[in-house]
């Protein structure tokens, strides 16, 4: 099938399954993964993935990834991520990483498989968790924040590894180990300061009383409105690319960048009118195809080794809830809502099967451990908002938008 006919398809059936399950009370996700299963190998063979649709899911996730960090607040991620924050995403981290491991030693696979497979398993997908809470109205409340600072720190955690071993010398010795994971150490230094900084400058203007709003304003004037999302999407591009030059995800650096951009540097008026673009572009067209395209990566064949893909989506899908439920627990929140932060933790999807195609390309995994993964991804993908829907149901969630509490 071409590429535009296989596009079209995959948009016409994602945006229809998606709103069906919206009038049935899930999240539109389940229904635009569903349509890339029904539609790629795993059903009907129509659509396959391949470079260019693959290309089309990159923007897509950039897209999603700047609709969220502009929805939220730099302060409140930054405040998540440290103290009580902290020690939820270092539990969601490592009780799935060992999780992955255990079944790893059970199946006697290597070390780098075992690492890889642990490393899957640790990964919140942020864009799933992203898209999920903000179809819900959730970003900003204490499950939203936690579970978007748990997945940016568990990507990062899960890359830093990544990065020290592809940056491994063939002969492995501590001494190589150790200096590797110093450089790497470096450059997400590097990428942290970089953000760092800029948010501290926009304080400072902010609190100097210079209106930093008048930059974009002036552009808008000159090369009309449309100069505001360009400038927007430059600025964002610009700390993806750092972070992937760094040998992290562009997505890492992306987030970070939206996140940084909020009203004050806007006039109320065009932050609106940007927000609306991004939502039309992001929500009516690649978002979709995005989430139908994780489902495209469904195959069959991972499903031979019964009793390996049984024990890995047990572990995978167990250790994210409990790691969930402890974490929120440990920092006071009810059973209830530390429930329902673990599904939301248990989606991966994007990021983990980033590392694990990095994996197979370079020869750590075989194809067949490739596919397993591909289905744990697929898997915890659906079942994070359908297992959050059936805890928290939308009179709960719209009393904890009101209260604070479930």
């Amino acid at each position: 099938m071409q590429i535009l006919t296989s596009l079209l398809t995959l948009i016409v059936l994602a945006r229809v399954l998606g709103h069906l399950f919206t009038r049935w009370g899930q999240p539109a996700i389940v229904g635009e993964m569903l349509a890339g299963i029904l539609l790629g190998p795993a059903v009907l063979g129509l659509v396959a993935p391949n470079p260019a649709l693959s290309g089309i899911a990159s923007l897509a996730i950039f897209l999603v990834v700047l609709d969220a960090g502009l929805e939220m607040n730099f302060q409140d991620v930054q405040a998540a991520m440290r103290g009580r924050g902290f020690i939820v995403a270092m539990i969601a981290f490592f009780l799935p990483f060992g999780a992955g491991a255990a079944v790893a030693w059970a199946f006697d696979l290597d070390l780098m498989r075992t690492i890889f497979l642990g490393l899957c398993i640790s990964i919140t997908a942020m864009p799933v968790a992203v898209k999920m809470l903000d179809e819900m109205g959730l970003l900003q409340t204490a499950i939203g924040r936690y579970s978007v600072s748990t997945a940016v720190i568990n990507d990062i955690l899960a890359l830093f590894i990544l990065g020290v071993l592809l940056a491994l010398p063939a002969q492995t010795s501590w001494a190589a180990i150790l200096s590797t994971g110093g450089m790497v150490t470096l450059k997400l230094l590097v990428l942290a300061l970089a953000v760092l900084g800029i948010n501290a400058l926009l304080d400072l203007l902010h609190r100097r009383g210079i209106d930093v709003s008048a930059g974009p304003e002036k552009l808008a004037a000159l090369f009309g409105t449309e100069a505001v999302f360009g400038i927007v999407i430059v600025f964002v591009l610009a700390f993806g690319s750092l972070s992937e030059s760094l040998g992290f995800h562009f997505v890492i650096g992306a987030f970070f960048g939206a996140l940084l951009l909020d009203k004050r540097q806007f006039v109320a008026e065009r932050y609106a009118d940007l927000r609306r673009t991004l939502s039309s572009i992001t929500g009516g067209f690649l978002a979709p195809v995005f989430f139908a395209y994780l489902g495209l990566e469904f195959q069959i064949s991972a499903l031979a080794e019964f009793g390996f893909v049984a024990s890995v989506l047990i572990a995978a899908i167990a250790s994210k809830v409990l790691a969930g439920w402890l974490g929120g627990r440990a920092i006071g929140m009810s059973n209830r809502e530390a429930l329902g932060l673990g599904f939301i933790l248990n989606g991966r999807g994007a990021m983990e099967l980033v590392v694990a195609s990095i994996a197979l390309e370079r020869g750590f995994i075989n194809q067949g451990l490739f596919s397993v993964l591909v289905l744990m991804g697929v898997v915890t993908t659906l079942l994070a908002p359908i297992s959050f829907n059936a805890a928290v149901d939308r009179k709960m969630r719209e009393r904890y938008r009101e209260t604070g509490q479930l």
